[in-house]
């Protein structure tokens, strides 16, 4: 009998775990791939991200791996450019964008050293319930099969959650499939901090990475997305160059090595939050554009908020749910504006955002509230700010302005 069993074990589901696990509770941590292993990603985590990181004690690992500190930021739309750098967020003024092969590991042994029971290689098949409840979960390693159970299983098992599934967690809100993204590494293409650049039907992102690579992707609309899979090199440099000339420039004097990776199922919605006994965070609960390469700063943001609303109360029924109403209640609030942001660069019209940099390029205040918007809210939950559960509107009634019902 486990306390907790986290599912999936990337960047929301290991730090749930680990958090967990420093509380004081018997975790169990189940993933279905075996470290370290790279994803498709953004790479990028944010200053409250990073701040994270550094709380929890981990970011001189991350930065023990070589990753470059970003503390630069440049958007350029049109002809607009606004430069310069969020404010610092305790003390915290770099961003970071580690490779997930990296990244992923180093959360994965930081659950561990915690105490928490890592599973690779185990993909979990279905949740056990008792009555309505979730009770445990059923698993497949290899040739055996077998059941554990707990008091919470935690689904952070991304966008095709089998937790989800298993649980019939309802799309609370729902928006359409905007872009279509490939992302390639480049060597002797350095960048300057983080770029974004953007034109009509095209959006650009460079990033610096581990062993000195750069990490471009590029954005198209979601109806491009069949005619890029056709071609989908000649499409990439298309794009580059249309959207952010100088680094097309850049590229054309660097490598690009590994193969591109590309993604058109970039989907736009939120799930329920909790039930009984269980409760999503990540990817499995909510999955945005990822324009913004908000994903792992979100994750981070998740498992922080989970773990500080169920606090001592896992195990008293009537305390657990109401810990678990305040976690959805003020995660829908937390991504909310971030979601928002998401689907407007999404569509790929910066025409407005370019009238909006022109008036605020030359107001240094202005520029600065841009900058840090851009980085996301600073506050983060602690058990002591958790505010009752109701003073906490229901989720779905947060999520339903201006969204598609589930």
């Amino acid at each position: 009998m486990y306390d907790v069993i986290v599912v999936g074990a990337r960047c929301a589901g290991a730090p749930t775990a680990m958090l967990f696990a420093r509380a004081g509770y018997r975790v169990l941590l189940v993933e279905r791939a075996r470290f370290p292993r790279d994803t498709l990603s953004t790479l990028y985590i944010h200053q409250p991200g990073v701040a994270l990181l550094d709380a929890w004690g981990l970011l001189d690992r991350v930065t023990a791996t070589g990753c470059p500190p970003i503390t630069a930021v440049t958007h350029r739309l049109g002809e607009v450019t606004l430069a310069g750098a969020p404010t610092p967020i305790r003390g915290i003024a770099a961003a970071y964008a580690p490779r997930r092969h990296l990244l992923d590991h180093i959360l994965a042994e930081a659950a561990t050293a915690a105490g928490v029971e890592l599973r690779e290689r185990c993909r979990v098949t279905d949740v056990v319930f008792d009555g309505d409840r979730a009770v445990g979960v059923r698993w497949r390693a290899g040739t055996s099969t077998g059941t554990d159970a707990a008091t919470l299983v935690v689904g952070a098992d991304g966008m095709r959650s089998v937790v989800a599934e298993s649980v019939r967690a309802p799309v609370t809100r729902e928006d359409p499939v905007l872009s279509c993204v490939y992302y390639g590494y480049w060597e002797g293409v350095p960048a300057n901090g983080f770029e974004a650049y953007a034109v009509r039907g095209h959006w650009v992102g460079c990033v610096p990475t581990n062993d000195g690579r750069t990490l471009i992707g590029v954005y198209r609309p979601q109806a491009a997305y069949a005619s890029l899979r056709a071609r989908p090199e000649a499409g990439y440099l298309d794009g580059l160059a249309a959207a952010a000339p100088e680094p097309y420039e850049r590229a054309r004097a660097g490598t690009r090595v590994e193969r591109l990776f590309g993604c058109g199922a970039q989907l736009n919605y939120f799930r329920r939050a909790f039930g009984p006994g269980w409760a999503l965070v990540g990817d499995a609960g909510h999955h945005k554009d990822s324009i913004t390469a908000d994903g792992i700063t979100a994750a981070f943001r998740q498992a922080a908020l989970l773990t500080a609303c169920v606090g001592a109360d896992l195990h008293d029924e009537p305390l657990l749910r109401a810990a678990l109403r305040r976690f959805a209640g003020h995660r829908d609030r937390l991504l909310a504006d971030r979601y928002t942001d998401a689907l407007t660069l999404a569509r790929l019209r910066p025409d407005r955002g370019q009238r909006l940099l022109a008036t605020i390029a030359d107001d240094p205040v202005s520029t600065q509230r841009f900058l840090d918007r851009a980085a996301g809210p600073a506050a983060e939950p602690t058990e002591a700010s958790v505010p009752d559960p109701t003073d906490v509107p229901d989720p779905t009634d947060v999520l339903q302005e201006g969204g598609v019902r589930g």
